[in-house]
């Protein structure tokens, strides 16, 4: 599989809107400006209709990475929840690559990433009302971020508050690594939306 989706180290997520919707999907650009893929959600029709009448907060969801290509890259998983999400990443083949743990912590949102082998790879934390976040790795040294801020060229394409970057700043994680965190980010997205 050729696609340059994980390539880059700085991504910019824009959430498309929908009048009365029920999968959330999100367009991504690098830090060109140039969109290497969208973040798509799958619903059924049952789901759909619970909705409707459940909380969606302890609903299951399950959204696909797909390229430009319309290749799945990778998608993200997690079912029924009652109080802290557990979450799958799967690699395009199926196979779970990374587990996110959303943890309680008042008013400091935590995922903890682990790899298959359950080793933690990083951790994300930080402020969901002023929407910035920080990636930590096993060391607890940061190495990147999640924020409603940036310059540059991507400035005068994202303009309104649903849309946020990812930047790593760790030039020598693996491809699976920036799957993980940037699948972790798409989660902290649904979950805190979800949660309000």
């Amino acid at each position: 599989m050729t696609s340059v989706f994980f390539e880059t180290n700085s991504y910019f997520i824009d959430e498309k809107v929908n009048f009365l919707k029920f999968a959330n999907e999100y367009k991504v650009y690098n830090e060109s400006a140039q969109q290497i893929g969208v973040i798509k959600q799958k619903l059924s029709v049952g789901q759909k209709f619970l909705h409707l009448i459940l909380n969606k907060a302890m609903l299951p969801f399950h959204l696909d990475f797909v390229n430009c290509n319309n290749e799945v890259e990778a998608s993200i998983s997690r079912g029924w929840t009652f109080f802290m999400s557990r979450i799958e990443v799967l690699d395009y083949d199926g196979k779970v690559i990374a587990t996110i743990k959303q943890r309680f912590k008042f008013l400091k949102p935590t995922f903890e990433i682990f790899d298959q082998n359950m080793r933690q790879i990083a951790e994300i934390k930080g402020d969901w009302k002023a929407w910035h976040f920080t990636i930590l790795n096993h060391d607890k040294t940061e190495i990147g971020t999640i924020s409603k801020k940036w310059a540059g060229v991507a400035k005068e394409l994202f303009t309104t508050a649903d849309k946020y970057n990812v930047v790593l700043q760790d030039r020598m994680l693996d491809k699976n690594s920036k799957k993980s965190i940037l699948a972790c980010a798409i989660s902290v997205d649904m979950i805190l939306k979800e949660s309000k």
